[in-house]
């Protein structure tokens, strides 16, 4: 993937120097709300109160790092890069909706930080919060979904490598993830689902989830094409890149992976092969009609 040489958003804080500064960190709890996101997809709101009496130990700082080393400052870099595309790429998509496009804020940190849907951790993985319209990222999720993917680098590094390119376009895929979901709050599409849940059985209410987010991913595909007509960014495997990810991240293979056993009504982001249909789809029509899995008989 080409990225280098691109703008770079200014709407991003690093917090990375932050992290706790008193109370430490309950590792049985940091446990607890990792193995609540990866392997069951609880979602981030529901993850933080798993884990309250953890956080309420914690003070979180939002410091910005004093002394960057080179893999912290290129990892910024390419944040900033892909959240510049894609504010170019939904703003652009927005105009020609008649609308205005409000892009989201980013911030990365590392350990935990305060948002405005309680205190993130980094054992969460990339988030959104809609109460503050930000996406939260900790760079050491990078290095873990490298691994994840078999992706080789320089293991050695506490940041995102840079030392080969293998692997950047997935990890802008879990970027552009994160930003469909503000594109469905700018929709309306979020509150629409939190009220909704609210009237439905867990069962229901996690199928209802499952749409939410594989609409994410067919909005990530979005972007990827329209960026792609946009920068020229795209390079032979990228595509591929962004579906083994979607396949590592389905709902069956990592329950099936953390414990054996595959439970449907649990799903809440979708199987390995609807997250990848529905970015695939996305990125081969363009078209956010074509997004709606809410209308959908079967995702």
């Amino acid at each position: 993937m080409r990225w280098k040489g691109r703008r770079e958003s200014d709407n991003l804080e690093d917090r990375r120097g932050g992290g706790v500064k008193a109370g430490g960190i309950s590792i049985l709890g940091l446990v607890v709300a990792f193995v609540a996101w990866k392997f069951f997809g609880v979602d981030p709101q529901q993850a933080y109160q798993v884990t309250k009496q953890v956080t309420q130990q914690q003070t979180p700082s939002n410091q910005s790092l004093e002394h960057p080393t080179q893999a912290q400052q290129e990892a910024k870099q390419f944040v900033s890069t892909i959240q510049a595309d894609t504010e170019d790429t939904w703003s652009a998509i927005f105009k020609a909706h008649q609308m205005q496009y409000k892009a989201p804020k980013l911030v990365l940190y590392s350990g935990v930080t305060p948002t405005a849907c309680g205190t993130g951790q980094a054992a969460m993985g990339p988030f959104y919060c809609p109460s503050d319209q930000t996406v939260y990222l900790d760079t050491q999720f990078f290095v873990e979904m490298r691994q994840e993917l078999g992706i080789s680098g320089n293991q050695n590094h506490t940041e995102l490598s840079r030392n080969d390119q293998a692997g950047d376009f997935a990890l802008a895929y879990v970027i552009a993830h994160e930003v469909g979901h503000h594109v469905q709050n700018l929709f309306g599409i979020s509150d629409k689902v939190l009220n909704q849940r609210r009237q439905l059985s867990q069962a229901q209410g996690n199928q209802l989830s499952v749409r939410q987010e594989l609409q994410a991913d067919c909005f990530a595909g979005i972007w990827a094409k329209s960026n792609d007509e946009r920068t020229h960014f795209l390079e032979t495997g990228d595509i591929d890149q962004a579906m083994d990810a979607a396949q590592k991240i389905g709902d069956d293979y990592l329950q099936k992976r953390s414990t054996g056993q595959i439970v449907p009504d649990s799903f809440t982001h979708g199987t390995s092969q609807q997250r990848m249909t529905w970015f695939k789809r996305g990125f081969e029509s363009g078209d956010l009609n074509q997004c709606n899995t809410f209308t959908q008989g079967s995702v």
